[in-house]
């Protein structure tokens, strides 16, 4: 296990598609955002769902997804139904 596996809402697997996509570690994923992270991620498997976004911005602010505030789950939300397959 690597460094993002010990993150808020991410596992094994979500990890190693993550490193695929370009975002070896923290850092990155933080400078990217969730968005982009999960724009990424979709490039490479397209049934890349809300949940995955959710855990991503989770895992950037160290929390689970349920956790994240009502604003931010609306906007990802948003732009889920903007961007999805």
């Amino acid at each position: 296990m690597g460094e993002l596996s010990k993150l808020p809402n991410i596992g094994k697997d979500t990890e190693q598609q993550l490193i695929e996509a370009g975002v070896p570690d923290y850092a990155t994923l933080a400078e990217l955002g969730a968005k982009e992270a999960w724009l990424r991620l979709q490039q490479r498997d397209a049934s890349a769902c809300i949940n995955r976004l959710l855990g991503l911005e989770g895992a950037i602010r160290g929390v689970k997804k349920a956790d994240l505030p009502p604003e931010t789950m609306k906007d990802l939300r948003a732009f889920y139904q903007a961007h999805k397959l």
